[in-house]
């Protein structure tokens, strides 16, 4: 039997074949340090965990739930962009929660786009924005990042371009993988070359909370985004809460509605006590976010350290739950090196250029080990050099 051909140009997720090895080396004995994959380790608030027992234990929790979440949920995520971003929402029509953001990502590209539309996508990038355009029918087009234009969009060269045919642009900030933090005014800049342009903007935005020594900052706090702009956000990174799968889609009410129309045949909704944690986590003050970080700087010092050990350069004010490296001249490229240390020294690193063809020279490391398994790692390395 032949698969359909909308995954002609669909492969499995990197991720998904690289943890299928490492899970063999493990096996083999090797206990394989994985420096790779964004997973958080800590876990969520222990209030969050007792308001997700609480709810479970209760004999009505447990049925099927509407397809928009229920209105605690919607009114916690508002009152989250309120306080947070100082972002104005109407809980019952600019705010639909998903199954995790990434979920998001393949409703808005089969709800909006059709064979024949382009797409622009980030190079270097978060690899399913591409997927999601392929498996719409849509074709992918790449804008460049690098690290000459600051890992920013060169938004005069794009307009020069023939658009005709582009109906979404996907932006993400603090951009994964480069750590790169918006700076003052590109929001502002970026509304303006969509509006000129008849795009729709769509901003993935899960790491505005991780690192970042400035306030968190939406897109839809720029005035007019909302006419031209959708924005994604997730509990899994600001609130350790990857695996429950809590995200959402914000912005234009009537954009929302039609993205509602085809989620629905998808799901049967979120797990009621799975939202009502949620809530409890859009709630939690500031020093939640604190202690977050606390932990993570530490962590991230010792990725520093790594780093220079492989010899590698990198920007030390990166933001995110990452740091992105380019690696020594000596290396034709990040999965050389990558390869290297996961052989010598059994510590797996992902090569940047699974992120695009402009991530090739790079390297990313992941965040989420504690100290006690960096430290494992620098001594491996060091055994090695």
């Amino acid at each position: 039997m032949h698969v359909a051909s909308r995954l002609q140009h669909i492969q499995e997720y990197y991720f998904s074949q690289k943890l299928r090895e490492i899970d063999g080396l493990n096996q083999a004995g090797a206990q394989v340090i994985n420096l790779g994959i964004g997973s958080p380790d800590m876990p969520p608030h222990p209030r969050v965990i007792a308001a997700l027992t609480r709810a479970a234990e209760q004999p009505t929790t447990h049925a099927y739930q509407g397809y928009k979440g229920v209105p605690a949920l919607r009114q916690a995520m508002a009152g989250w962009y309120q306080r947070q971003y100082g972002v104005t929402l109407n809980p019952d029509a600019e705010i639909l929660p998903l199954l995790g953001s990434k979920e998001g990502i393949i409703h808005i590209s089969m709800t909006l786009l059709d064979a024949g539309d382009e797409v622009l996508i980030p190079n270097p990038g978060y690899p399913a924005y591409r997927a999601a355009a392929h498996l719409s029918g849509a074709t992918p087009l790449d804008y460049d990042l690098t690290a000459e234009t600051g890992w920013l969009p060169d938004l005069e060269a794009l307009a020069a371009q023939d658009l005709s045919r582009v109906k979404l642009m996907w932006v993400n900030y603090p951009h994964m993988p480069t750590g790169t933090p918006p700076p003052a005014g590109f929001f502002e800049q970026l509304v303006a070359f969509a509006r000129g342009h008849n795009i729709l903007l769509v901003h993935d935005n899960p790491y505005s909370f991780i690192l970042n020594t400035e306030p968190a900052q939406s897109l839809l706090a720029v005035p007019g985004a909302r006419e031209v702009a959708l924005e994604l956000n997730s509990l899994s990174k600001s609130h350790n809460m990857a695996g429950w799968r809590v995200g959402l889609l914000a912005g234009r009410a009537d954009v929302l509605q039609d993205v509602l129309r085809f989620k629905s045949n998808l799901d049967s909704g979120m797990f009621l006590p799975v939202q009502l944690a949620a809530v409890e986590a859009l709630n939690l003050d500031e020093s939640w976010y604190a202690e977050l970080n606390a932990h993570y700087r530490a962590r991230r010092e010792l990725v520093f350290e790594l780093l220079h050990l492989l010899g590698c350069t990198f920007n030390p004010h990166q933001v995110g739950l990452f740091v992105w490296a380019q690696v020594p001249a000596a290396y034709t490229d990040g999965y050389a090196l990558s390869d290297e240390v996961l052989r010598a020294a059994r510590v797996f690193l992902t090569p940047g250029g699974i992120f695009g063809s402009n991530g090739n020279g790079y390297i990313r490391l992941s965040l989420c080990q504690p100290v006690e398994v960096l430290h494992q790692a620098l001594a491996r390395v060091r055994a090695v050099k």
